[in-house]
């Protein structure tokens, strides 16, 4: 069985990555969503092992110390992360794993793991980031101008990433993921012994 592939999916808030994953797991049954660790608190509904591994400070620097987080960051006093087993798992039996990623968490994957696919979504123009933050209704001003500013630090780090996606159109954003994700697998490096398989069924 071939191994499955390790995406990275990066994007600004705003950007649309929540919603073309949905379409896009709705259509694909060998895809896995890598679930993060993180130190905080759960919220309200929220469900170990769902959202998030809901898991002390202690664990989460052993899993550092002992290699097994794929990247990890701190953000307000909590950590937050990837644990390194349910993706080896995953990969290993077949399925592809989406890790829905910010980018420097993108970058230390890129790092540790350079076979990964990573994939920059990014929006039309930030005119209509903008619309679309403000469309959400969820934040207010400060919250949304800062978002704005963290987009345009981001933005510039697609360069980094294998393929960009524009989310002009839900469908076609999907469509071209697709598109992206089959050609990996039709890669020759990833396929070293198709001439083998060939020739010995002659």
């Amino acid at each position: 069985m071939p191994e499955g592939l390790l995406i990275v999916i990066s994007a600004p808030s705003g950007g649309g990555k929540g919603t073309i994953l949905k379409e896009l797991f709705a259509q694909d049954a060998n895809l896995r969503l890598s679930v993060s660790a993180t130190t905080r608190q759960p919220r309200p509904g929220e469900e170990n092992g769902k959202q998030y591994y809901f898991i002390s400070h202690e664990e989460f620097q052993d899993l550092i110390k002992t290699g097994k987080m794929l990247e990890y960051t701190e953000y307000c006093g909590n950590f937050y992360g990837t644990p390194k087993a349910p993706v080896e798992e995953w990969t290993q039996k077949g399925f592809d794993v989406v890790l829905e990623i910010e980018v420097d968490g993108g970058a230390q994957i890129k790092k540790l793991m350079p076979d990964c696919v990573s994939v920059f979504i990014l929006p039309p123009s930030m005119k209509v980031l903008e619309k679309r933050l403000r469309n959400r209704g969820t934040e207010d001003e400060p919250t949304i101008l800062r978002r704005l500013e963290t987009a345009r630090m981001e933005i510039p780090c697609a360069k980094d990433y294998d393929y960009i996606v524009f989310n002009d159109k839900l469908e076609d954003a999907v469509a071209d993921l697709q598109a992206i994700l089959k050609a990996e697998k039709m890669k020759y490096s990833r396929n070293t012994d198709v001439t083998e398989r060939v020739l010995s069924d002659a």
